[in-house]
């Protein structure tokens, strides 16, 4: 079936992040791809200086308002990086009115990593972002941010009873399906946990010591993709990580390339694999 997903975050027009990799990922992956800008800026604000920023936070009840109008509805809404509190709440009542029945509302948190918040949010937008989160049918945190949506203590090395104890409290706060990403026991693999119906199952691969600009909306983007193809959560899960792991692969050797991942040269090896 040709499915229809709407996808709600930035734009930042250079910089493979955001929307200019969610809409051409989804889209190479079968599915209708809607966009709802959050904010467009010159370039994304990792490494880069004097970028512009425009918000367009005042024009996102214009767009619902008139998709209502349209009958406009999507069998998936996926939100990334939302710039305030305020489009939180907007998209708390996009889910509401824009899904169609059995629809899935899918949430990257996309605030922190490496222990810390990132730069322009505090600790009462992570507050903001529980309900969200917590009413979403999936969510797709690393371990920063599933900490800051339970309380947990932040650990950079850890053991897998340290990772149960994430997963209970994200379950106990209501969170339905977990993709928790970046779950390393080692210090030559990492990998991706999926809990969903009360079962775990964890998924391995090699860690590339070098991280890269972006990665993280290729994920989400990639299981996105696979998911609205008819792949369960885990495959969906491990399809997303193989294709990450292949756009770092062909990126790392260039220097000049620091921005992102050349997300573009592996996209025959995505389909590739939704379609077997």
């Amino acid at each position: 079936m040709y499915k229809r997903v709407l996808t709600i975050q930035d734009i930042s027009c250079f910089g493979q992040c955001s929307l200019t990799v969610a809409l051409p990922i989804i889209s190479a992956c079968g599915a209708e791809t809607c966009i709802m800008p959050s904010a467009v800026l010159s370039t994304h604000t990792g490494g880069f200086t004097g970028f512009t920023v425009r918000d367009l936070t005042d024009d996102i009840p214009d767009i619902q308002k008139h998709w209502i109008k349209e009958g406009i509805s999507f069998d998936a809404i996926y939100t990334g990086y939302l710039g305030s509190q305020k489009q939180i709440d907007y998209v708390q009542d996009i889910f509401k009115t824009l899904c169609r029945e059995g629809a899935y509302k899918i949430v990257d948190p996309a605030m922190a990593d490496n222990g810390k918040l990132y730069v322009g949010f505090d600790d009462a937008y992570a507050e903001a972002m529980k309900p969200l989160c917590f009413g979403a049918d999936i969510i797709l945190p690393n371990i920063t941010e599933a900490c800051l949506l339970t309380g947990a203590e932040y650990r950079e090395t850890y053991d897998k009873a340290y990772i149960d104890e994430i997963i209970a409290k994200l379950a106990a706060g209501g969170a339905k399906t977990v993709i928790l990403t970046g779950v390393s026991y080692s210090d030559e693999t990492t990998g991706v946990l999926v809990y969903e119906n009360g079962e775990q199952k964890y998924y391995e691969h090699k860690k590339i010591s070098k991280s890269c600009h972006g990665t993280g909306d290729v994920y989400a983007s990639a299981f996105v993709g696979a998911l609205l193809r008819g792949k369960s959560c885990y495959d969906a899960a491990k399809i997303a990580a193989d294709y990450t792991l292949k756009c770092i692969e062909n990126t790392i050797d260039d220097s000049d390339h620091w921005y992102g991942v050349k997300f573009e040269t592996a996209l025959p090896d995505l389909i590739k694999s939704i379609s077997e």
